[in-house]
């Protein structure tokens, strides 16, 4: 299958996509045309395994890596996950909730990036690409760390990922400038999630660095969502819920559901949104933000508008105001116009804001609506389900279970099933959930690790508790012009 660029002028192939990871023109790659999976192939999908089943998901994109191979690399991947990498958890009547948080950075983040050094490699032998490979990473939190284990050590990769300075949780910090690995780098940077995406995509945008770069003997590639090979086993993951309802009767083949999901950067429910287009029987996808809720504003209004006041929120990897994978949405609903894309990507670069007609906006919300919860909410809402039902969920997963919420509150008579998509361990944020739970507040990250066990009796895992005493080996912070430099200097060794 080959693939294209949502500006235009650009066409790959799937191994080519995943190497490159950003369009020459800045665009993000997209399928050629969506692949479809037949009813027979679902049916057929029930009683597969979790690899099984994403591996046939990603073979109907990547038809040029060895399907044998591609089963063998999935396996591979998810046998670092402790028992099922997505179960699905029955909440309450007509709620479940698909945890994604069971592999090695306890964050979704595992189930794509623990796959995408095997795409990234074996695309490059497949281009015939001898250079060595540097991926950079911008990362709101999860992202970063989810790469850097993915990719530590890997044979021919050096990877570095800047994450904004202040803006990730302690936990989330720690896991990040603790990293082992050979080649691996981690440099905060001052300023937001938006500035270190900003100055990123520059990076990758500059023909000048491109060519410096290759000089030394590497070219670049993304680990973010805006590469296809970070999208595409998120896209499993939403068969395999959709299957275990299925087989565990909870619906019939066939049947709608709906998903809510918490998302920044709109990479996982847009992958989400795929599936849709693949055949599954998605009815409606509730896009859940925090107070940053830029989101929730465009889908109901029809205006993306940046110009609004930031906030560090609980739920730091949602903290984003500009939403890299919401261009590939706008490129599908504007009649894959890769003019009309491009234009309104300019706005947004320029003005930092575009507006959609009105029969843009009606196809997107013929399957998306957007909610939010503020600060407040998302404490009341980790609390409720607490004490209604034992289960603890993280700060991020709480914002999407409000929105989730807020739909039945608002359609009594809605019996479509709901799937609230949980994106990370209630540990990677000791000190929120604490408090939504109990109420008392504690400075310190693992004195929070110890009391919410206390409280909840949830097993911790033993990758964020050993983080304690693991030595700390990254430090630095560069503003966001100076990244470049931080780049040249990790390339050469210094």
């Amino acid at each position: 299958m080959n693939f294209i660029s949502t500006r235009g002028g650009e066409k790959v192939t799937g191994a080519m996509a995943i190497v490159k990871g950003l369009a020459d023109d800045g665009g993000l790659f997209v399928p050629e045309s969506f692949p479809s999976v037949s009813r027979q192939e679902l049916d057929e999908m029930l009683a597969m395994s979790y690899p099984e089943r994403a591996a046939k998901v990603l073979s109907k994109y990547l038809d040029e890596y060895d399907g044998a191979e591609l089963l063998s690399a999935l396996e591979a991947a998810y046998s670092k996950f402790e028992g099922d990498p997505a179960p699905l958890v029955r909440i309450d009547d007509g709620i479940y909730l698909l945890e994604l948080w069971h592999g090695p950075t306890c964050a979704f983040k595992d189930m794509a990036l623990t796959v995408l050094p095997y795409l990234l490699r074996k695309g490059c032998d497949i281009c015939g690409i001898k250079e060595k490979i540097l991926i950079l990473v911008a990362t709101s939190g999860d992202t970063g760390k989810a790469a850097l284990e993915g990719f530590r050590d890997a044979e021919g990769i050096k990877i570095m990922v800047f994450y904004p300075d202040d803006g990730v949780s302690k936990m989330q910090k720690l896991q990040m400038c603790t990293q082992e690995g050979s080649n691996v780098n981690v440099v905060a940077v001052k300023g937001n999630f938006d500035d270190c995406q900003t100055a990123v995509k520059k990076i990758f945008s500059n023909e000048e660095y491109a060519k410096i770069l290759k000089e030394k003997g590497y070219i670049l590639s993304s680990a973010n969502s805006i590469n296809f090979g970070r999208l595409a086993p998120q896209i499993a993951y939403y068969f395999s819920a959709y299957l275990d309802l299925v087989s565990g009767g909870q619906i019939e083949m066939g049947e709608g559901v709906d998903f809510s999901v918490p998302t920044g950067n709109f990479g996982n429910i847009l992958a989400a949104y795929y599936a849709k287009r693949m055949g599954l029987p998605v009815r409606r996808l509730h896009c859940a933000s925090n107070l940053n809720n830029v989101l929730t504003d465009f889908l109901s209004g029809g205006t993306y508008d940046t110009h609004r006041e930031f906030y560090k929120t609980t739920s730091p990897s949602m903290d984003i105001l500009i939403s890299s994978n919401l261009e590939r949405l706008i490129f599908e609903v504007c009649g894959r116009n890769s003019e009309r894309t491009s234009e309104l990507m300019k706005e947004l670069r320029e003005k930092g804001s575009y507006t959609i007609t009105a029969e843009e906006k009606a196809a997107i919300n013929q399957t998306f609506d957007g909610g939010f919860a503020n600060e407040d909410e998302v404490v009341e809402t980790v609390y409720d389900v607490f004490c209604d039902t034992g289960y603890t969920m993280d700060t991020h997963t709480g914002c999407a279970m409000k929105v989730a919420l807020d739909w039945f509150e608002k359609n009594k008579k809605d019996t479509v099933k709901m799937v609230v998509v949980s994106t990370a361990n209630p540990y990677k944020f000791p000190q929120d959930v604490l408090y939504a739970v109990t109420g008392n507040d504690v400075k310190d990250s693992f004195k929070g690790i110890k009391r919410l066990h206390a409280a909840t009796a949830m097993a911790v895992p033993k990758s964020l508790s050993g983080l304690r005493d693991k030595p700390v080996r990254f430090t630095k912070t560069a503003k966001r012009d100076q990244l470049f430099e931080e780049v040249l200097e990790f390339v050469e060794g210094k």
